[in-house]
């Protein structure tokens, strides 16, 4: 399997690729250069909206607007009247932290890591979201809190803190949110990149963008078994999600951060946003209860 050019986006750090069923579009961001994306997929047309903060994540509410992760908290953004408002702080008191990556479970909750703009070991700590918007610490001690997924049933989330090179399992109990580390369900040689967003297939196999690995990488979580390689034209591949209204299309997102002006030319679409149709279908997003 091989991907392509979707939109020509340039981004410094693309990232959090999100699939918006009700609008029929993709959206993603520019983290350091603090864009959100839109890309319309019926009419084939781009936008780019520019923020006041670095964007992390993007979920939906129950409203079809944006929840968004920033730097320092999390925020509403309303779609209609292109307005950001701000939810809740979350390690505003630390300049040098921001928001990472994250999902919403089957309950609504958003769950979102953290981690040191430096990148500096063990910052990094994973928190989960309610409708009452109180933020919970679950995990702390990571250093870039990346990707996150559940298994079919519920009953288990794998999450990624990247320089591990693994995929973490916790026992997750759905109707409380409570987590308990379970074990280690994949482990990623260094030679095929540090992986970083991570996104789940109707067949329970998780799809893993690796930074620095040139691909997506289908694995089978309770076999610990590589499957198949999405391969991808630049190395630093940065997250991936279903898209499309059969939800049979990945999307990935791209980076041209810590490339060499030689290998952006080598790598001329370092930054785009990249699509491949694939056969298997992905599962649904699900939404904010807040």
């Amino acid at each position: 399997m091989n991907a392509s050019l979707l939109y020509p986006s340039q981004c410094y750090l693309g990232e959090v690729p999100f699939w918006h069923a009700k609008r029929k579009s993709c959206f993603w961001v520019d983290i350091e250069g603090k864009k959100l994306f839109e890309y319309n997929w019926l009419e084939k047309t781009g936008q780019c909206r520019e923020l006041d903060y670095r964007v992390t994540l993007i979920v939906q509410d129950k409203d079809h607007h944006l929840v968004l992760g920033l730097e320092g908290g999390v925020a509403r953004y309303n779609l209609d009247y292109e307005t950001l408002r701000w939810l809740i702080d979350v390690e505003k008191n630390y300049p040098k932290h921001r928001c990472n990556d994250g999902k919403v479970d089957s309950k609504g909750r958003l769950w979102l890591g953290t981690l040191h703009m430096d990148f500096h070991e063990g910052p990094g700590s994973l928190y989960s979201l309610d409708e009452n918007l109180l933020l919970k610490k679950k995990q702390d001690k990571f250093t870039i809190a990346n990707g996150l997924a559940w298994s079919l049933d519920n009953t288990r989330m794998y999450f990624i803190d990247s320089p591990t090179n693994k995929v973490h399992s916790f026992i997750f109990d759905e109707s409380s949110g409570h987590i308990v580390f379970e074990k280690d369900v994949i482990h990623i040689p260094k030679e095929m990149g540090a992986p970083d967003g991570m996104a789940i297939d109707v067949e329970g196999m998780l799809w893993i963008a690796n930074w620095g690995g040139f691909g997506v990488y289908r694995w089978n979580p309770i076999e610990c078994k590589l499957i198949s390689v999405l391969k991808i034209p630049v190395p630093n591949v940065s997250s991936c999600a279903f898209a499309g209204e059969n939800l049979d299309h990945l999307i990935t997102t791209t980076a041209r951060q810590d490339l060499s002006e030689e290998e952006l030319k080598k790598y001329p679409e370092s930054g785009y946003l990249l699509c491949a149709k694939v056969p298997v279908k992905g599962t649904p997003m699900n939404k904010c209860v807040f």
